[in-house]
């Protein structure tokens, strides 16, 4: 298997792969504490449910930015290998994003 994925359920990115997606994360941990901010504020429901809501959305774009890098990356490189049994794994993926 290649030495870009998934080896041992482990997956080697690169520097700035990691970048971006720590990057995304630390906004979501910014946005999380700002609503917990709003709670111990006071601050109308409305505002908080808007904000979760962005906070949602923030989440299911970085959830597919790791799932279009694990098809062009590990999904490939395993089917290669003649390893279909990703294939349900992908599967599987999507069913938990419905």
């Amino acid at each position: 298997m290649s030495n870009n994925c998934c080896e041992a359920k482990t997956k080697k990115r690169t520097t700035e792969e990691k970048k971006v997606i720590t990057t995304r994360l630390n906004k979501l941990i910014g946005q999380m504490n700002g609503i917990k901010n709003m709670v111990e504020d006071d601050r109308y429901c409305d505002d908080i449910l808007i904000q979760l809501s962005a906070i949602d959305k923030s989440i299911k774009s970085l959830a597919n930015l790791i799932l279009d890098n694990h098809m062009h990356t590990c999904l490939i490189d395993n089917i290669k290998e003649d390893n279909y049994e990703v294939i349900d794994e992908i599967v599987d993926l999507f069913k938990r994003f419905q």
